[in-house]
């Protein structure tokens, strides 16, 4: 499902990246666990399309997106990467229902389209009553939940999540990877997670651990 080869990353003289092989299956969840500087954010990115690698590349359901540019990786990452980030990242003038159809929205999708799977997500995801809430008026779970159902509302191939328990209390952190879980369950979703907390990375499936930008172990 995701693959990378051979991926180096360099800024100027500084190699943050030194020749990163993955392979991660369809239905996987996969954590990425390493210090702060190690490399994991910056490997994130380069497999969910946001930075390019100095050298190797990177294949997600066997399209190589290293070769992609413009519109067309815009389009392939919209339509087949979802990605829940630390802070959310959700809009504030919007609420919990239309922050989460946006992205099928920019996908093409009606407005009666993109707002039935949006609804459909946020109320399995336990939101029903918060649908026509506005972020500032949403708890930090909330918010992480909302954040993960803007992730799925195209259905995507791989869900990329950057320290999303990072600003959540240990009850919350426990119920986000219980709830990626749930989706794997629910919807074969792959999820690859960059984490530094252990707790957290020993419940999924497997942990790749980078020390100074080589993977040491999984």
């Amino acid at each position: 499902m995701v693959i990378g080869k051979n991926i180096e990353k360099k800024f100027g003289d500084l190699k943050v990246l030194k020749g990163i092989d993955l392979n991660i299956e369809k239905g996987e969840i996969v954590t990425i666990l390493g210090a702060s500087g190690a490399g994991k954010t910056t490997l994130l990115q380069i497999l969910g399309s946001l930075d390019k690698p100095s050298n190797g590349e990177v294949l997600i359901n066997g399209t190589n997106i290293s070769s992609l540019k413009g519109n067309q990786l815009a389009r392939f990452r919209n339509q087949h990467i979802g990605f829940v980030f630390q802070f959310h990242q959700l809009l504030p003038e919007f609420t919990a229902l239309e922050n989460c159809m946006i992205p099928g929205l920019i996908a093409g999708k009606s407005e009666k389209d993109a707002g039935n799977r949006a609804l459909k997500l946020l109320n399995y995801l336990g939101l029903s009553d918060r649908l026509e809430h506005k972020p500032a008026q949403l708890s930090g779970g909330e918010k992480q939940r909302v954040a993960v159902a803007r992730a799925l509302v195209n259905d995507p191939l791989v869900v990329f999540a950057d320290e999303p328990s990072g600003n959540l209390d240990s009850k919350n952190q426990d119920e986000l990877m219980d709830l990626f879980v749930d989706l794997r369950k629910q919807f074969n979703q792959t999820f690859i997670i960059v984490t530094h907390d252990r707790h957290l990375a020993e419940k999924a499936d497997r942990m790749i651990n980078i020390v100074d930008g080589v993977i040491v172990d999984e």
